[in-house]
């Protein structure tokens, strides 16, 4: 493969990553300081962002900012004690989606499930198909908590093993 094709094959993917960016209710510019950092051999100071990125340096600070606290890039103290701060990205995905998984996941099926079990005690001891669909709906949740507790706990060769291990 030449370096050409190397170059595009890895925009191609920094571009994925940008569209994935706003589907997570991240800015495309997100998108891009990630991939630009997911491909970097080492960490990338600000400065280093403008230049790889054309963005501002306020736009990189603000992105940095957040995906720092998102845990998708990590800070980084400079070699040789200086001062100015480098940024590497997050390389295990799975990682990632764990903690999205107990973060954001793991809270809405909870909010939902108190939200049915209020529901159902409000509702009359008569079986109707109102209170047959919320008892169905409620199940669908626990089993989406115990899912999303199971890929939370285990590592993605973890859970690919059990699944593997399934007998259908």
């Amino acid at each position: 493969m030449s370096e050409n094709d190397r170059a595009v094959a890895r925009e191609r993917v920094i571009e994925s990553m940008e569209q994935s960016a706003e589907v997570y209710g991240l800015s495309r510019s997100a998108g891009r300081i990630y991939g630009v950092l997911y491909f970097s051999e080492d960490p990338l100071s600000i400065p280093e962002l403008v230049d790889e990125t054309g963005y501002a340096k306020s736009t990189i600070s603000n992105v940095t900012r957040t995906l720092t606290r998102f845990g998708l890039i990590h800070r980084r103290s400079s070699e040789g004690g200086g001062r100015r701060v480098h940024y590497a990205a997050e390389r295990e995905i799975w990682f990632i989606l764990q903690d999205v998984f107990q973060q954001y996941i793991q809270r809405e099926i909870q909010t939902t499930l108190r939200t049915i079990q209020r529901a159902q005690a409000q509702l009359p001891d008569d079986s109707d198909a109102e209170t047959e669909r919320i008892e169905e709906l409620q199940e669908t949740y626990e089993d989406l908590q115990e899912i999303v507790t199971l890929a939370s706990n285990f590592s993605a060769p973890e859970l690919r093993a059990a699944l593997e291990s399934f007998d259908r």
